[in-house]
């Protein structure tokens, strides 16, 4: 089986799950990693919101690219309104040459009044559906100035767009959106109105295949369509180094990762699958107490075993075909800076996952 490969760009590293903060990006270093995913024959290269904006780095990494696919993973839906979302994505896609696809989240409710500073008026869902509508509604209208598909939903109303504010009409038009999901709701939603997914590591392999691809293919049936319509793109955790004696480190490593996922309460529903819910109320009481040094410890290696895939380099490709096979259309590649470095071996697993 065949995997589409992406990576992510200005991702989170080890330091950021630990609170310790995160490197400063500059707009040489965005150029230079765009150019060089392409280079290493990634098929896409994504952004996320993490502590950065995930538009602005794209308008980089599209004129220093020609021909990898390039998305947000993901961009916050609430605090921005859906016109503000619509016309970023619209010139993304045109200054990319039709490259751009939207991934769309919600976050949770705590982040999204505390942090963001933005209402939460509604439950997600269905918002959230009204959202896409709506967004869909605003694609429709630029590229047709003349006439203009305008939307009223419940949550989210667009009924004006005068010429003088229409971007107008693109090569492109068509802006693919990708919607993040890990709970049953949001996998339905995605599967009847979206082009893709985007799985959240924090799903399991064994919780995606059991509880997220049914939802998914419900919501395809919803709207006409099969699974096979839909891209799911995975990004499992990894534990991977160049010999047995780096692997360890590597777990290490990862536990922080998973425990800063596992504290939130949304992806609860994962742990509780497993049975593993205690652990997660502990994640999320040490988190509200800014614990993260103390959280990893938690993590136990059988946990490891259902979340992520471990081995040595030599061994990434097989055994991320073997657990991604039936599971993904499109796998997530989030190396470590230290792996990255081998582009010779990079080059090559992405080939026999591409294969």
């Amino acid at each position: 089986m065949s995997l589409r490969v992406e990576t992510v760009m200005l991702g989170p590293e080890t330091q950021q799950y630990a609170g310790e903060g995160q490197d400063v990006t500059f707009v040489g270093g965005i150029a230079e990693a765009a150019r060089k995913a392409e280079e290493l024959g990634f098929d896409g290269v994504t952004t996320p919101e993490a502590g950065h904006d995930p538009f602005l780095p794209l308008t980089i990494a599209a004129e220093h690219t020609s021909r990898i696919a390039l998305g947000t993973n993901v961009a916050i839906a609430f605090p921005r309104s859906p016109m503000v979302t619509a016309q970023t994505a619209w010139d993304l896609q045109h200054l990319s040459g039709g490259r751009f696809n939207l991934g769309l989240g919600t976050q949770v409710k705590g982040h999204n009044e505390r942090r963001y500073v933005a209402p939460w008026t509604a439950p997600p869902g269905p918002r959230l559906r009204d959202y896409l509508l709506c967004l869909e509604a605003m694609f429709k209208s630029f590229q047709n100035p003349k006439e203009p598909t305008y939307f009223e939903g419940e949550h989210y109303q667009f009924t004006m767009l005068p010429p003088f504010f229409n971007p107008g009409p693109i090569e492109h038009p068509r802006v693919p959106i990708y919607l993040a999901a890990v709970n049953k709701y949001m996998s339905r939603l995605g599967g009847e109105l979206c082009d893709g997914l985007r799985l959240h590591p924090i799903g399991t392999f064994r919780y995606t295949k059991e509880v997220v691809i049914p939802a998914v293919e419900a919501g395809a049936r919803k709207s006409g369509r099969t699974l096979t319509d839909i891209d799911l793109v995975g990004a499992p955790f990894l534990a991977i180094a160049k010999n047995e004696e780096g692997i360890e480190a590597a777990k290490t490593a990862l536990k922080q990762q998973i425990s800063f996922y596992a504290s939130t309460r949304t992806y609860h529903a994962v742990l509780e699958f497993h049975g593993w819910e205690d652990v997660g109320q502990q994640l999320h009481d040490l988190s509200r107490e800014g614990k993260w040094k103390d959280m990893p410890g938690l993590i136990t290696d059988e946990m490891l075993e259902e979340w992520a895939i471990i081995g040595t380099c030599d061994e990434l490709a097989t055994k991320a075909k073997q657990c991604c096979a039936g599971v993904f259309d499109t796998v997530l590649l989030d190396l470590a800076p230290e792996l990255r470095r081998d582009e010779d071996w990079v080059k090559e697993t992405i080939a026999a996952l591409q294969s």
